[in-house]
């Protein structure tokens, strides 16, 4: 069954634009700063983000409205809705999308997860209503799309989840957490590549959110494959649909494997890294000191305040010799 469209992008003219911001600047609308934005405004049910390479995001349960009643006619000046195919080739061109999970999360792992997509594919997730993991609150919600994702005919995918005690030793030795999603994104594409003759027709592109404040830092990383294949990086790449899918199957891979280090541990770990300072205390009570790099970022600035350390001026892990004080 069709979902109600909650997402459109599209490409706007310089005179498309202005008009855009002129509608924006009108007293129902309430500014919001987004980075890359030449500008953005909210309502009730309506986000829109028109950024500085005038691609144009509108998100929320009044998106269909705006498009028929306001975007059409007043900005765009002609009917868009039905013809995506022509007005906008590459909708549907075969491609993989990456994104990750965790990478937030004070306890549990990084995942991070790409996804082949073709026509076919693209157009089923489109009808089913794929979309960005964060705007999905229920991991059963997100365990059932995972599922459409994984068994929807022609989609090649691949998850790289690197456990605490794995990232604690790459981001110790790699020093940022950009380079670490570097990593794991160029490892990703290199595997899904070496699925390519699974991909009918093969990938003209490879999709993945701007993390770093360079595009160099994910290319620099690419491996022998990835090097082939054009990478687009771009801000709310989750907007794309491969990408959306990817997003899916990472946030489910987290929410699975931090299950299953709570069943290990026998300790309810909190998602986030807010509420996550006295579960963290008494994970140590139950478990000793030496036992939270196996479950926990060690760089994270909660890692001071849940070993009843002096948190530093600078973020850097807290053990020397990798052994934490008692």
């Amino acid at each position: 069954m069709a979902q109600p469209q909650h997402l459109y992008t599209c490409k706007l003219t310089e005179p498309q634009a202005e008009r855009l911001e002129a509608l924006l600047r009108q007293s129902n609308y309430e500014p919001q700063e987004v980075p890359f934005a030449i500008s953005a405004a909210r309502a009730e049910g309506l986000n829109i983000v028109l950024y500085k390479s005038l691609k144009l995001v509108i998100q929320g349960k009044r998106t269909a409205e705006f498009i028929e009643f306001t975007l059409e006619p007043e900005i765009l000046q002609e009917a868009r809705i039905g013809y995506e195919d022509t007005l906008n080739p590459e909708l549907y061109q075969a491609r993989i999308g990456v994104d990750e999970s965790g990478k937030g999360d004070f306890f549990g792992p990084l995942c991070i997860a790409g996804v082949y997509a073709n026509e076919a594919a693209l157009r089923t997730w489109e009808k089913e209503g794929i979309q960005d993991s964060k705007k999905i609150k229920s991991d059963r919600q997100i365990a059932t799309l995972a599922q459409l994702v994984r068994e929807t005919p022609g989609v090649v995918q691949n998850v790289v989840a690197i456990g605490n005690e794995a990232y604690n030793r790459l981001h110790k030795n790699m020093k940022t957490v950009n380079q670490v999603l570097a990593w794991g994104h160029a490892r990703v594409i290199e595997n899904l590549l070496e699925q390519s003759f699974q991909m009918l027709p093969p990938p003209v592109k490879a999709i993945s959110d701007q993390f770093a404040g360079t595009r160099a830092t994910v290319e620099r990383a690419l491996m022998r494959l990835g090097r082939t294949l054009p990478l687009e990086q771009m801000h709310k790449a989750e907007s794309d649909l491969a990408v959306a899918a990817a997003s899916i199957l990472a946030r489910d891979e987290f929410v699975r494997r931090l299950r299953q280090m709570g069943e290990r541990y026998q300790f309810t770990f909190p998602k986030g890294a807010t509420a996550v300072i006295e579960p963290g205390k008494e994970f140590i009570k139950l478990h000793g000191p030496d036992a939270l790099p196996l479950v926990a970022k060690m760089h994270f600035r909660t890692s001071y305040q849940v070993l009843g350390l002096p948190v530093p001026e600078r973020p850097e892990y807290p053990f020397k010799k990798g052994t934490p004080p008692a």
